[in-house]
């Protein structure tokens, strides 16, 4: 089982940026396809963003050109860029790795 521990969340107004931070425990993380989703008041979990082992992505199309996912696999950590933030992406942002871990979500806000 992988440990995730989010970061970088918070308040932002309209047009702003954020960068979320999610480390890793263990020894494989590089063998590993990871994702970025999230989750609003009264809405199902969503995918935003995904990153596999090779470094090839997808994005939400709510998300693209605005939204970037990278990981820095010598730190265990894959990050998510988020750009031009509108109150729409409120949310609770969750990493996971592979099929079933998940981090416990880091609080996006959104507004003026």
């Amino acid at each position: 089982q992988v440990q995730l521990v989010e970061s970088g969340g918070g308040l932002v107004q309209p047009g702003g940026s954020l960068r979320l931070s999610c480390v890793a425990s263990g020894t494989f993380f590089k063998l590993y396809a990871m994702g970025w989703h999230r989750q609003a008041p009264g809405k199902q979990r969503e995918l935003v963003a995904g990153i596999t082992s090779d470094g090839t992505t997808n994005y939400a199309d709510s998300v693209k050109g605005r939204f970037t996912i990278s990981r820095d696999n010598a730190k265990n950590t894959v990050y998510l860029q988020m750009n031009s933030l509108k109150p729409e992406d409120t949310a609770v942002y969750y990493c996971k790795a592979g099929l079933r871990d998940w981090g416990q979500g880091t609080q996006v806000t959104v507004s003026s």
